[in-house]
């Protein structure tokens, strides 16, 4: 999804703020579309077509070399990415309960660019979608008919609380925590500090701000386009999987290579014309109906379903979360050897790499939709709210999938992609739902990739708002070809086993970025125009206190009063008088 964007004036509401965002644009130097990065554009560009035609002429060697790296990557490096997600979720929920809270992204007393209605409304389009869709069914059914590994017994009472603990685990509280470190980080660079739209900007308290426009900022956006891209391209390649298993549930024969392809060629096609053409206006209309049909259908299954199971499990779901966070966060191959790491592979640590992957996209995109917000309402906002869509959407759909297993259909037994198919087929006019489910798909591939070749567009051209429309194609096409090898480079045709690797492979690395940029940002927060404000009247207190105590004891009070140099103030204009102990004359300190 994309957004307009009307500037702001570049008058100080209220006034007031020394910040070098009171005289900035609201994208530093973005409003207007910037020269070619081709440093940048052109080695992020060289690999990736590089990448593309290994694959295409070997794609079984790029399989085998993608298992290796990921046994690598897993023994050596998978307690790395379960402790960073953890971490993210700390730091995120630290800031927003710290002094820091009160900082708004933006110039001092701006306020919010847009209504927390279209706020929200935009979030979900941006952070959610395809996933959804996908595992709304899939997961659920899985974690119950396969408990995690040393858990508890498959199909079992006690395995409906761990399918659905485990499903909110890997989808509420850690995400959104991953894609509010990297917004935050870029909306205060951009609206507070009046810096270029990048990743790398917000990298300036550490490198300087030299650097960060020079070969390491360049390099940690090249980053930033790789985990894009591939994460983008996972995406995509699951919202392909299971568009061809609707169809095949109309009929179709088993899914094949060539239908996969001619499936994202399309829609590939869509989304580019949809990108050049800039009409924002027309993704976002597509992006509110994709909201509407998403709660149509969520109603319906939740009427036509397992009604008082799913709210009853609500409740449940939440204790269980709660009461297995912290055993669910510390799992590693530590206990359980080779079948949890196994596991892990395929789902949280996959989870955790394909949010830390998509974080530039959905990063930037609610860092340009939460201007003027302050820490706090964004971190709150940006955690909270998509999580209890999450808790209802996993509690309507893994709810009555697991109550039409339970009562004998044997749901789990068919492929991944085509189990939300399965479901709709056994509600009132299933086919007609099974068609709306399918649109969604469609639309989420679609608005989804425009704005991830739109910000992939932006990387390459320092900051732009509106990059080039040869450069979005150029990104977009890329994109689609990333998305059909993975596709292809499964063990056996196993399409999703190809997905899952490459995104825990490129995810890496940027994982190492984002915990490096909560450094820069607890670094730039520190050094806030309204921190060293809050700092120096401390000071001044302290100092006020520390003299009248000891010329007048406890007889004594402080004045505060307008400065002599502030012109058209009387004397006492303003100024309030707080007493502390006895009736001594005010001292002025």
């Amino acid at each position: 999804m994309t957004v307009s964007e009307t500037p702001r004036s570049s008058e100080t509401p209220g006034g007031s703020d020394p910040t070098p965002a009171a005289t900035a644009s609201p994208g530093g130097s973005a409003e207007q579309r910037q020269p070619m990065d081709w440093w940048v554009f052109g080695v992020a560009a060289a690999l990736v077509v590089a990448f593309i035609v290994w694959g295409t002429l070997s794609t079984h060697t790029l399989s085998a070399v993608a298992a290796a790296v990921l046994a690598g990557v897993m023994n050596a490096g998978g307690w790395a990415f379960v402790l960073a997600a953890s971490g993210f979720v700390v730091f995120a929920l630290w800031l927003a309960v710290s002094r820091y809270g009160k900082i708004p992204l933006g110039r001092d007393g701006e306020k919010p660019e847009f209504r927390t209605v279209s706020w929200v409304a935009m979030m979900f389009s941006a952070g959610m979608g395809i996933g959804l869709m996908f595992y709304g069914v899939s997961e659920p059914l899985a974690h119950f008919t396969s408990p995690p590994p040393g858990t508890v017994p498959a199909d079992s009472a006690a395995a409906l609380d761990v399918a659905m603990a485990t499903t909110l685990f890997h989808w509420t509280l850690h995400p959104w925590a991953i894609y509010a470190v990297v917004g935050l980080a870029i909306a205060y660079s951009t609206f507070r500090k009046g810096r270029r739209q990048l990743i790398s900007s917000a990298f300036a308290p550490l490198l300087g701000e030299r650097r960060s426009e020079g070969t390491f900022g360049r390099a940690i956006d090249i980053l930033a386009i790789f985990a894009t891209l591939f994460g983008s391209a996972a995406s995509l390649g699951l919202g392909t999987l299971q568009l061809g298993g609707g169809l095949q549930a109309y009929g179709l024969p088993p899914l094949g290579d060539l239908l996969l392809v001619a499936i994202i060629a399309v829609l590939t096609i869509a989304f580019i014309c949809s990108a050049v053409t800039g009409v924002a206006k027309g993704i976002q209309w597509l992006s509110n109906i994709n909201m509407v049909l998403a709660a149509v259908l969520a109603i319906v299954v939740f009427v036509a379903g397992p009604t008082i199971l799913i709210l009853n499990l609500i409740p449940t779901a939440i204790g269980d979360y709660l009461g297995n966070l912290s055993q669910m966060a510390a799992r590693t191959a530590a206990t359980g050897g080779d079948a949890t790491a196994e596991w892990l592979a395929s789902w949280t640590v996959f989870y955790w790499a394909w949010w830390i992957s998509w974080t530039p996209f959905v990063g930037m995109f609610i860092a340009r939709i939460s201007r003027g917000r302050t820490i706090k309402q964004f971190i709150t906002g940006v955690i909270l709210i998509p999580s209890l869509v999450s808790l209802l959407w996993f509690a309507i759909f893994g709810g009555a999938a697991i109550n039409l297993q339970r009562s004998g259909t044997d749901l789990a037994s068919q492929p991944t992609e085509a189990q939300l198919f399965g479901l709709l087929d056994t509600l009132p006019l299933g086919s007609v739902l099974s068609i709306i489910a399918m649109v969604l798909i469609a639309i989420f591939f679609v608005s989804g990739a425009d704005a991830a070749a739109v910000v992939m567009g932006t990387l390459s051209q320092r900051g732009s708002i509106t990059p080039a429309r040869w450069v979005v194609v150029f990104w977009g096409v890329v994109m689609g070809a990333i998305a059909i090898i993975m596709l292809l480079v499964g063990d056996e045709g196993e399409a999703l086993t190809g997905i899952q690797n490459i995104t825990i492979i490129m995810a890496a690395p940027f994982a190492v970025v984002m915990v490096v940029l909560c450094v820069a940002l607890a670094k730039d927060l520190r050094h806030d125009p309204l921190m060293l404000r809050d700092r120096r009247s401390v000071a001044v207190v302290e100092q006020a206190v520390d003299y009248g105590t000891k010329n007048y004891r406890d007889g004594f009070v402080v004045s505060v009063k307008p400065h002599p140099g502030m012109h058209g103030s009387s004397e006492d204009a303003g100024g309030t008088n707080g007493a502390a102990g006895g009736a001594a004359p005010p001292e002025r300190t």
